[in-house]
């Protein structure tokens, strides 16, 4: 819903209804992930995409009827061979798509949530997809880390959702999840789908060179909040970073510390030291590698990185604290100038993130697209009582 939320808000708020298309569950090689959304306004305008165009046109006509009728609808698409040109999916996956009719009615907590969403405050959306009683459909519940506000249905189902969203929202995860008709705990018959908009994670990059330019450049366009911080002022200027968010001077191990110590680093982090000098990136490291972070990779030669690790074994870091380093940083790509390198980081960190392995596509006989390890269980089990 991200992707849409300014022109949903715009639409409601000018009293309009518009259909919503939110991908739900995916199966296989799905195009898009849960939560990627499409829109119909009332104008008949479509923003936003659930498939990358396999299955758009079908659900245009689907959300332009349930915006007029009011009635949602569970939908499926995947590939046929009759359709699979048509309204199918030609990759082979499978999309269950919810679409709703979004209005000032409907959804009276959308102004307040996306107020959440343009701050950075943490917020989740629970849907209704599925019920045995059809007015509990598409019903609402916006939870944030202390409480929420509208309703399911019920109070029983509105703690335990409530309860379980916190958790997915604390570690930005989108994913249906099933319960009994009144929110029992070991029961089924509702199914709700959990959209959760945590703040933009975070890239740190220490060292203020010129890969660090690039790769500052690479994680604003993979989407997270950038910061370059160097101890040497005369490099670490928004001049010389411009895309970054933010360009600190400070000793990269007190800036981090002073981060963790405020709660403003989390497990989705990423950290890239790029500043192959060990009296700033020993302790550095032995900093980052002893925290839950998504990233911890190091530029260097081989000869650095032995230095690195023996000064660190020094240190008192454990082979397992260790495993965490990605160094020398990035994958082999042949990479030779700043801008190269920082896309073979930017591809280890995605890689480490979904579970690739760095191959070419061309050599492998596997799925395209990875489930997180966090994800793969619940995608099995939604698979078998799905299909």
């Amino acid at each position: 819903m991200r992707e849409v939320l300014k022109d949903l808000l715009d639409a409601i708020q000018a009293g309009h209804t518009v259909g919503l298309g939110t991908v739900v569950r995916t199966f296989r090689s799905a195009p898009r992930p849960a939560g990627a959304s499409m829109m119909v306004d009332a104008g008949g305008q479509a923003v936003g995409s659930v498939s990358g165009g396999c299955v758009e046109g079908a659900l245009y006509g689907l959300a332009t009827e349930v915006a007029a009728e009011g009635s949602p609808v569970l939908q499926r698409y995947g590939i046929s061979d009759d359709d699979a040109f048509e309204v199918g999916l030609t990759c082979g996956g499978i999309i269950d798509v919810f679409v709703e009719a979004v209005s000032s009615k409907t959804f009276p907590e959308l102004p307040a949530m996306a107020a959440d969403v343009d701050a950075g405050r943490p917020v989740a959306v629970v849907t209704v997809i599925e019920h045995p009683d059809p007015a509990w459909l598409g019903r609402h519940l916006v939870v944030r880390p202390d409480g929420f506000e509208g309703t399911l249905g019920s109070a029983r189902a509105d703690d335990a959702v409530s309860d379980d969203a916190v958790g997915l929202l604390a570690a930005g995860r989108n994913t249906t999840l099933m319960y009994g008709p009144d929110g029992e705990r070991r029961g089924d018959g509702m199914r709700v789908f959990v959209a959760s908009f945590a703040p933009q994670p975070r890239m740190l990059v220490f060292g203020a060179i010129d890969f660090a330019a690039a790769v500052a450049r690479q994680g604003s366009f993979l989407g997270y909040r950038v910061t370059v911080c160097d101890a040497r002022a005369v490099f670490a200027t928004k001049a010389r970073f411009p895309v970054a968010d933010e360009v600190v001077v400070e000793w990269p191990h007190r800036y981090l510390k002073a981060q963790l110590d405020a709660d403003l680093v989390d497990p989705r982090t990423v950290v890239c030291v790029l500043t192959h000098d060990p009296k700033f990136d020993v302790p550095l490291l032995e900093l980052a590698l002893r925290h839950e972070l998504a990233y911890v990779g190091a530029m260097g030669s081989r000869k650095t990185h032995n230095d690195r690790m023996d000064r660190l074994r020094e240190a008192g870091l454990t082979d397992a604290e260790l495993e965490r380093l990605s160094s020398p940083i990035g994958l082999d790509l042949g990479s030779r100038t700043p801008e190269e390198t920082a896309v073979s980081i930017a591809a280890e960190i995605i890689a480490l993130r979904w579970g690739g392995k760095g191959s070419r596509l061309s050599e492998m006989d596997v799925r395209i697209h990875h489930v997180p390890v966090a994800d793969a269980a619940h995608e099995d089990e939604s698979s078998a009582s799905a299909l």
